[in-house]
């Protein structure tokens, strides 16, 4: 019998956090964010939903692109990234990627480049990230190259990216809104700030075009309530199932390292998830799962292929109960924090060992 682990995937869900976006800015255009296999959702399954409702897609890196393109999807796609060698212009012009311009030698391989027609160039200005982008008193020459390059087609798309947004209270946000308009005056075409964040809590980001990427799997960008990201549903639900049952005496323990020991007559259900399934192997005693909807916390360390969980309280548990790890009533990013890192990495990291199953 197989073990029970599913990620599933909720498309509709998907689908009803992108009309949330554009809601928020229904002036803008929409471009969803695909990257590292859809933030472990599954890049196909996940493009294949959003594509007819999207004006275009983005991902990191060609290698990503390629695999929507062989899927059979022709939405204009976006590398986030640019192009990381001169021959990959080729291969963009060729699939008609989108590319990013970032740096001055991504400038120089696009004003030489011998190609078989012109691609739509993104130009990315640092306002403070201090990542990837061109200095932002360098915007308006890089623009002005790009203009008259044959390489490029002639809408140019100006965008930057936030470093704080998920902090309303930063400061760092207005600073790099109001860097990206003076730099930005008077130069033609769109723009493009708002992430997830931006969208959800910074309006004056939103411009022609937004970039909405972890809210659209349904969470929340921010550690505080915001009424933005209420109507926001997960479109990933991590599940298992109890697959033994145990009373233990007070003074015994749980586990590997015996970091959790019973302070009082304990019964413990062991659980086919692990570390090996996409589950954090930090998440700490007292992390909550559901079983049968009710929430119970971790006993002992994560091992590979399982958890223990403390069932003392719940009133009838038994062996093939449904565990919810997490989902529509535990979210990402509450599991995420007993484990001292946050949501994007707990469903980016999902493994190919955990099948993902399709609800639509």
């Amino acid at each position: 019998m197989a073990r029970s682990n599913q990620a599933r995937l909720n498309l509709q869900a998907l689908r009803d956090n992108l009309a949330h976006a554009r809601q928020l800015a229904p002036q803008s255009k929409v471009m969803c964010v695909v990257k590292a296999n859809a933030y472990g959702h599954g890049a196909v399954a996940v493009a294949s939903a959003l594509a007819p409702l999207a004006d275009a897609l983005a991902v990191a890196c060609i290698e990503e692109a390629i695999e929507l393109r062989q899927a059979g999807l022709t939405i204009p796609v976006l590398l986030l990234e640019g192009f990381f060698e001169a021959n990959e212009l080729e291969i963009a012009a060729q699939n008609e990627f989108w590319v990013m311009i970032d740096n001055a030698q991504q400038m120089t391989w696009l004003e030489t480049a011998e190609i078989s027609q012109p691609v739509t160039c993104w130009l990315k200005v640092d306002t403070g990230m201090h990542r990837l982008g061109v200095p932002a008193e360098e915007t308006a020459d890089f623009h002005r190259r790009l203009s008259s390059s044959k390489n490029c087609r002639d809408e140019i798309v100006t965008c930057t990216h936030f470093a704080s947004a998920d902090d309303l209270a930063s400061a760092q946000t207005p600073e790099q809104l109001a860097l990206f308009e003076k730099v930005t005056a008077g130069l033609a075409g769109p723009r493009s700030a708002a992430n997830s964040p931006g969208l959800l809590g910074w309006p004056q980001s939103h411009y022609e075009w937004i970039r909405p990427g972890y809210m659209l799997y349904g969470n929340s960008p921010f550690s505080q309530p915001h009424p933005n990201t209420d109507a926001l549903q997960p479109v990933m639900t991590l599940c298992s199932a109890v697959i033994s049952l145990r009373d233990l005496e007070p003074g015994e323990s749980v586990g590997y390292g015996a970091s959790w020991t019973a302070q009082r007559p304990s019964r413990i259900a062991t659980v086919s998830i692990g570390y090996g399934d996409g589950y954090p192997r930090l998440a700490a005693n007292g992390t909550p799962v559901l079983i049968n909807g009710q929430r119970a916390p971790l006993a002992g360390r994560v091992s590979m292929d399982m958890i223990t969980v403390d069932v003392t309280d719940l009133p009838m548990v038994n062996i093939g109960d449904e565990v919810i790890l997490w989902g529509e009533e535990l979210s990402a990013g509450e599991v995420a924090a007993h484990a001292g890192t946050i949501g994007y990495e707990l469903t980016t990291r999902m493994p190919a060992r955990t099948p993902r199953v399709i609800i639509d």
